[in-house]
């Protein structure tokens, strides 16, 4: 896309305005109308999928070739029973599809929809009725998968959902709360990224924040509804145009393409139910060092209007906190995201403390509601489902949550990863570290296949380039030179796959069942790399060595240094048990 959409905040009732530039580096930004960090808040209690909802379900291409659905009827396909929807959206009968409705995720309705589904209870007609709210969409719309994580010695594996705000003004409720008048029924833009990580064990949660204005590659994307193909863009496109490139399931694409982080399942909910959610719990504390009025003489702003101190704030109020901008100290998205970070963590602990959620008509208002504003993969695609995540969702506490942003520099009025700091906090997740430093990761013991490998003549093995880091660009012709190397060493069926984009940080080595475990064993022995770095995975389908970061040079990779597992300072982390915490003021913005 050659232009990006720059939307702004507006005051609720329409204030803001759209500007578009040539490039990804020019013009100026106003305040978005994003709920979106808002929407993450949620993301953070959504991250508890786990074991009983939807451990691995949906984790590998769920809902691919799906399309958009309406649980209950497939959009453009035959209606069917609740709960039941068609697949592919391509039904019998040939009607023409129903214009997609697009969504967007708030962190306040997320959070309510997953802990409220699972306190509950609800008859079979209503959890039908429930069930027929819920829409869906594919997982992810590219044609790369970020390798699923090992389970851990238990055999856990963790969960990373991914929550989406978009701007999108799809409604007369959203377009009056949201503002900019000028862009209602445009291309929806993902204004908040929130990636929440929970551990294989449960014991912790992570989620890191990426700047809606970061500068990066959208992978090419499909559109699961009408086919549409949208290329691979330039490296410097903002990651928030990826939403209007077919829907989440590319914003859930450009992630994995950045961080290779396997993704399980997306959420998205809309302006309103934000508003509706927030009130329904009756409000959330924050906190800001000074009166605040967030209105410029231009009328910019979020028209958030607090003092100094603790407020307790609901419906409108929460959303125009998680839209503020203009007003923080900073004045930029990072401080927004901040504000975002203190509401998310304000509305777990509200949450596990709130003992006013157990009347039966207010929980099923909020069923209702939440269910009605959210729009999910497949994966999850049920009240069932939701109920399951928000059951894991109450393993984990408050001390043991940090909330991130994605380490950045500026590039121009834009931002781009920060070499070494982004990848070490992607690294951590991949690697279910958690980012509070506690809990370290006891060591894998390794253990010899009890399947003899091959001579090393007769093992077929594919060799990848998996060199490219979120801050530099793979080493080129590494896959034919390495796949050269192990000629040398024997290995003569060793070729070079140059089909596939990968990316690994360590050099991998990969095999697809237990009868070549042994030969891949080989191989690590023959490179002198540890047995920990041969790992079994159903993306292959023979010994398959990924070169990675550590080997863009030489024979052989490097012997691992011993690696640092602290979470990056300029990560600015939050513990989800600060309740001091309290948004700075800018001084021109008092009153």
């Amino acid at each position: 896309m050659g232009q990006h959409s720059v939307r702004g905040e507006g005051a609720s009732g329409g204030a803001g305005t759209r500007r578009t530039s040539p490039d990804a580096d020019s013009g100026t930004e106003d305040e978005s109308g994003t709920s979106g960090a808002a929407a993450a808040a949620g993301s953070r209690a959504v991250g508890a999928d786990g074991a009983r909802a939807g451990r691995g379900a949906g984790a590998k291409g769920a809902g691919a070739g799906g399309g958009r659905t309406r649980n209950g009827a497939a959009k453009g396909g035959t209606s069917g029973p609740p709960g039941k929807g068609t697949k592919g959206g391509d039904g019998g009968g040939g009607k023409p599809r129903r214009p997609r409705k697009r969504r967007v995720l708030r962190w306040s309705a997320i959070v309510l929809s997953v802990l409220i589904l699972g306190t509950a209870g609800a008859g079979y007609l209503y959890y039908q009725h429930l069930n027929g709210n819920l829409e869906t969409d594919d997982l992810n719309l590219g044609d790369h998968r970020a390798p699923e994580p090992t389970p851990n010695s238990a055999g856990q594996t963790p969960l990373n959902i991914l929550l989406i705000g978009s701007d999108a003004r799809d409604s007369k409720e959203n377009q009056k709360l949201g503002g900019a008048k000028d862009t209602f029924g445009g291309p929806p833009l993902a204004d908040v990224q929130m990636l929440l990580h929970l551990s294989a064990d449960r014991s912790n949660m992570s989620v890191i924040s990426m700047p809606r204005d970061t500068l990066l590659t959208i992978p090419k994307c499909t559109d699961p509804d009408d086919g549409k193909v949208y290329p691979e863009s330039g490296p410097r496109t903002m990651t928030n145009e990826s939403l209007g490139r077919g829907g989440p399931g590319c914003t859930v694409a450009t992630w994995e393409k950045l961080t290779n982080i396997h993704i399980n399942h997306f959420m998205m909910v809309d302006f309103s139910g934000v508003v509706s959610m927030a009130d329904a719990i009756g409000g959330v504390p924050v906190c800001v060092d000074k009166n605040i009025h967030s209105r410029t003489s231009e009328g910019k702003g979020s028209g958030l209007k607090l003092e100094k101190g603790t407020t307790n704030i609901k419906g409108e109020q929460a959303l125009q906190w998680l839209r503020t901008r203009y007003g923080f100290e900073g004045g930029t998205d990072i401080s927004r995201a901040k504000a975002q970070h203190m509401y998310m963590n304000s509305l777990v602990r509200t949450l596990r403390e709130n003992t006013g959620l157990t009347s039966p008509n207010r929980l099923r208002k909020l069923a209702e509601n939440a269910t009605r504003a959210l729009k999910v993969d497949p994966g999850i695609g049920s009240p069932l489902k939701l109920i399951g995540l928000g059951n894991e969702l109450k393993k984990v506490s408050p001390e043991r949550t940090t909330m991130t942003t994605m380490p950045f520099e500026y590039s121009g009025s834009r931002v781009v990863p920060k070499p070494g700091d982004a990848e070490q906090l992607f690294r951590l997740v991949r690697d279910d570290i958690a980012l509070d430093g506690k809990g370290k990761r006891k060591p894998a013991k390794e253990k010899l296949s009890d399947d003899p490998a091959a001579p090393d003549g007769e093992i077929a093995l594919q060799v990848q380039n998996g060199t490219r880091t979120a801050t530099q660009p793979a080493a080129g012709g590494r896959a034919s030179a390495v796949a050269q190397s192990l000629a040398g060493l024997g290995f003569a069926k060793a070729a070079a796959d140059t089909s596939a984009s990968v990316t690994e940080d360590r050099t991998v080595i990969r095999y697809p069942s237990v009868d070549l475990e042994g030969d891949a064993q080989r191989v690590a022995k023959a490179l002198g790399m540890p047995l920990s770095s041969v790992k079994k995975s159903t993306d292959v389908s023979g010994v398959t060595l990924v070169v990675g970061a550590d080997w863009r040079e030489g024979d052989k990779p490097k012997k691992a240094a011993k690696q640092d597992d602290s979470t990056p300072d300029s990560a600015d982390a939050l513990s989800g048990s600060d309740k001091k915490a309290c948004m700075k003021v800018d001084p021109n913005f008092t009153w």
